[in-house]
């Protein structure tokens, strides 16, 4: 538990997670006495830590989203989040892009889906 407690303070930190790793093999001198390769820090980073991350992400947009219709009456926005709270769709469009889309003809769209398991890319670009 003191292990994974490790892995999130110094990810919070902003520490590598190869630095983390470099770190215990040095206080146990050497790789062979962990229990662990420089591979489980990473996915335990990817897999504990970030997940959070992610879900706190979408309420601090949310929160953003609903500033912003307070400070602009013609700022419209919707939100439709997963069951675990994740984003599942989003739009906002404010009173420029409402122009911009009428002059242009366009708009953009990011799909966060698209590559993700290939190259973990987050966005297409959509125009009409």
């Amino acid at each position: 538990m003191s292990i994974c407690h490790t892995f999130e303070n110094n990810d919070e930190a902003g520490i590598k997670p190869s630095k983390t790793y470099q770190s215990f093999v040095s206080v146990v001198r050497g790789h062979r006495e962990l229990s662990f390769i420089e591979k489980d820090v990473r996915n335990y980073i990817t897999r504990e830590v970030r997940n959070v991350s992610k879900l706190d992400d979408a309420k601090k947009f949310g929160k953003y989203l609903l500033r912003m219709k307070e400070k602009n009456q013609n700022f419209f926005y919707e939100l439709e989040l997963e069951v675990d709270h994740s984003i599942k769709n989003a739009i906002w469009v404010d009173v420029r892009s409402m122009a911009a889309c009428e002059y242009f003809k366009d708009f953009v769209s990011f799909d966060t889906t698209y590559n993700t398991n290939r190259c973990r890319t987050c966005f297409k670009l959509y125009i009409q």
